[in-house]
């Protein structure tokens, strides 16, 4: 299996060469050459599996450079209940990723059981051991500098901290995550862990991540890594609870199924793209946004309009308070028939504050065939979710899962269960809960008192250069 890049101009990679790299060397994101299909009789072994073995077949598919002993013991050591289920005491936790109906045909799919109680911890446990798996072989080091708008950052922490070969530079907004969110990533005392809180929007902080690894000498000479969702790695993990929330929600391989995907940086939906482009039954995608509706836009019009950093509003589902989605450059070369040209094209408008238009041309017909709808959820509508959900079902959810919740309802089809992707605990936006339901959310005891701890955070203008020199001074 080769990775090539969207915008045509690197040369066909490994798996671990892609892994360390992160971005192509011309400012593309890694894709592999072709999506391995699933047969109708895989599919059929494949729904009797637990979670670390679907994960191995599924990840074998696209991992052919690492012996596949070696990938299974770092895909079982990943994939443990001790790792995953340890924050809901009484819940069956046999297959990690647990199905909750809320109605007939109508379910959450929970992916916030990990070490930071957030659905990014089901890649980035994985990315930390194969980081770790692959320097050690190589006899590497690498130094991560990436962006969070909220959880991405505590799960890169967790996932890396302490693993031996690995600093993290991770860069966050100022003051514009949650109070929990923040005690997770600057309490951290694991001298491989720095954190930097960039004034400004996550825009700026994904700005400036990609602007040094746009710097190929800067790049080379301090080794940097990602593990925002621009690293394949990332995605393919999650194409897993894909094919998991689907044997859950359905009977037999004959049935469809739809997600509903909250969604900022597309990294999380991409990855359900891609596990229908496998031969996964998704009869629909349907992609939910808060106030920043770039995605929602494009969706419903062709247009894909990235806003400027004072434009990007600060909701309370804050790790969707995004403008510019990474990730979606993957889609869209997809869209375009896999054409490194256009792609090209269609980014030199965007990455020169720009956007695109793809009304009036053959690529705007052709998107219906991706089964993508779309819908957006604002602050009002959250708080009118989570409090319904928990006055019928007992079920308290998340900002973020809310706004999925909603926009679900919008895009039900008769017959087809709908899966929506629970992506955090409540207790990571406990004010937002607090003013939905008048009561604050529970917490594992593990991390009670997590805000009162010591943090170790450095602030810093939303300056390339100067985050730069701050990796180069460290390392």
């Amino acid at each position: 299996m080769k990775y090539i890049s969207t915008r045509g101009g690197a040369a066909p990679q490994s798996f671990c060469d892609i892994l360390l790299g992160g971005l192509a060397p011309d400012g593309g994101l890694y894709l592999p050459e072709s999506y391995p299909q699933v047969s109708p009789a895989e599919l059929a072994e494949w729904r009797e599996l637990p979670y670390h073995a679907l994960a191995l077949r599924i990840l074998t598919k696209y991992i052919d450079d690492i012996p596949a002993c070696d990938l299974k013991v770092l895909v079982d050591r990943t994939y443990t209940e001790r790792t995953y289920c340890w924050c809901r005491p009484g819940r069956d936790a046999a297959d990690i990723t647990p199905l909750t109906t809320l109605a007939p045909g109508f379910h959450l799919l929970e992916l916030s059981n990990g070490p930071t109680l957030a659905f990014k911890d089901m890649a980035m446990q994985l990315l930390g051991n194969l980081f770790e798996y692959v320097l050690a072989k190589r006899g590497e080091t690498i130094n991560i500098l990436a962006a969070t708008s909220g959880d991405t950052g505590s799960a890169a922490e967790y996932a890396m901290r302490g693993k031996q070969g690995v600093r993290v530079f991770m860069l966050s907004p100022h003051g514009k995550m949650s109070a929990f969110q923040r005690a997770q990533m600057y309490s951290l005392q694991d001298e491989n862990i720095i954190n930097i809180a960039i004034r400004g929007m996550f825009d700026d902080c994904q700005d400036i991540v990609k602007a040094a690894f746009n710097d190929a000498p800067f790049k080379a000479q301090y080794k940097l890594g990602a593990v925002n969702s621009i690293n394949w790695a990332r995605v393919v993990a999650q194409v897993v609870y894909y094919f998991k929330g689907y044997f859950a929600a359905t009977e037999s391989n004959d049935q469809q199924v739809a997600f509903c995907v909250p969604s900022g940086n597309f990294g999380n939906i991409c990855a359900g793209h891609i596990a229908r482009m496998m031969g996964l039954p998704i009869a629909r995608l349907v992609l939910a946004t808060n106030e920043n509706d770039v995605l929602d836009e494009f969706f419903r019009t062709g247009v894909y309009r990235p806003r400027g950093t004072m434009d990007t509003y600060v909701t309370s589902s804050p790790s969707m308070d995004i403008s510019k989605a990474s990730n979606f450059e993957r889609f869209i070369f997809d869209l375009v028939g896999r054409d490194p040209a256009i792609v090209r094209e269609l980014w030199s408008k965007v990455d020169a504050g720009g956007s695109f238009d793809l009304r009036g041309t053959p690529y705007l017909e052709k998107l219906s065939g991706f089964g993508f709808v779309s819908g957006k959820s604002t602050h009002a509508d959250r708080l009118a979710t989570i409090r319904e959900v928990w006055q019928k079902h007992q079920v308290m959810i998340d900002t973020h899962t809310a706004d999925a919740v909603k926009v679900a309802r919008e895009h039900m089809l008769a017959g087809v269960p709908m899966v929506v992707l629970e992506t955090a605990q409540p207790v990571k936006f406990a004010e937002t809960i607090q003013e939905a339901l008048g009561r604050e959310p529970g917490r594992p005891q593990e991390l009670e008192g997590i805000e009162d701890l010591p943090q170790r955070v450095i602030v810093m203008d939303a300056d390339a250069e100067g985050v730069k020199a701050l990796v180069a001074k460290t390392c």
